[in-house]
């Protein structure tokens, strides 16, 4: 605290990246508890909104020639339809909804995670650990009601040579717990690395001398957060395609 009111009474440049994804009120003050309205569950609301209006209100006409809402949401069902199709099989497609949701909700809390001043749900590994916990539960109680005790299959590789088998088996069972931790680990910390450095960048647009570099350097960083939204998004839900995958058919 010191060396900070020193660098402001130096006229130096005192900021805190992270700063933007500290969980608070969303209405005054205080502590957070369970029932407390926080950023984080205003910007998921809104982000459920955001799905809302796209799927249910711009499509709820279904005109022969669609408007650019109804155009975006036919688009968006298509692609991972066929994401699902393609990897699960027609098996698979009766899960497409919860599929289909997930990746709407991720990609939506994303780009609105880029609005200024707003909060980007997906920075937290809380949020990414809810929905790819629930994955992986999801798809073990289903390799089990499907499968039955052959889902254990999915972990012993008959290709593989006989004396290589126990020890392939224990590599697969390790990878297979680590889902989950990596699953949400990969989307939350993408997301947070990309606005920590736009922050950062942003610091040093107050400093003169550098400005215009920060400022180039500030739209850059945010074009490929653009794209890095949309990345992380499509690789959650195909990760969560390949497991179902492995649910439905675990035969290696």
């Amino acid at each position: 605290m010191a060396a900070e009111a020193h660098g402001e009474e130096a006229g130096g440049l005192v900021f805190h990246p992270m700063d933007q994804f500290i969980v608070k009120p969303f209405f005054g003050d205080g502590a957070v508890s369970w029932y407390t309205i926080t950023n984080a569950t205003v910007w998921m609301a809104l982000a459920v909104l955001a799905v809302f209006a796209l799927l249910v209100l711009g499509t709820s006409k279904r005109s022969v020639i669609p408007t650019r809402m109804q155009s975006v949401g036919e688009l968006a069902y298509g692609f991972i339809y066929k994401m699902v199709e393609d990897i699960c099989g027609k098996e698979g497609v009766k899960y497409f909804p919860y599929i289909m949701t997930l990746f709407m909700f991720i990609v939506f809390s994303n780009f609105l995670g880029l609005l200024p001043m707003a909060f980007t749900p997906t920075s937290h590994i809380a949020v990414t650990a809810v929905m790819a916990f629930a994955v992986f539960f999801g798809v073990t109680i289903l390799g089990f009601v499907k499968n039955g005790a052959s889902f254990l299959g999915l972990f012993w590789v008959s290709s593989a040579p006989l004396a290589l088998r126990p020890i392939l088996a224990l590599i697969e069972v390790i990878s297979y717990f680590v889902r989950p931790v990596s699953h949400s680990i990969r989307l939350a910390g993408n997301m947070m690395a990309g606005h920590a450095v736009i922050k950062v960048f942003a610091g040093f647009a107050a400093i003169a001398a550098i400005a215009p570099l920060s400022i180039v350097a500030i739209t850059a960083m945010y074009g490929l957060e653009i794209l890095v939204s949309f990345i992380q998004a499509y690789v959650f839900t195909i990760l969560t395609c390949v497991y179902l995958k492995d649910a439905l058919h675990p035969h290696h």
